[in-house]
């Protein structure tokens, strides 16, 4: 499971990377863009708790 976290906080790393990219070939519009970016900042906090409580198990 705690594989399972980190990959949670790699994706939450990744998305915004991806969600840029989609939007600045127009793609996203600047709104999806801010959702796929709250997305990912509640990807990466879950996949951290996560890991943490898995870790502390």
């Amino acid at each position: 499971m705690a594989a399972l976290g980190r990959l949670g906080q790699f994706l939450g790393l990744a998305i915004p990377a991806v969600a840029i990219l989609l939007e600045l070939n127009h793609v996203i519009s600047l709104g999806q863009m801010l959702v796929m970016l709250v997305a990912a900042i509640c990807c990466f906090w879950i996949g951290r708790i996560v890991e943490g409580y898995f870790r502390n198990v």
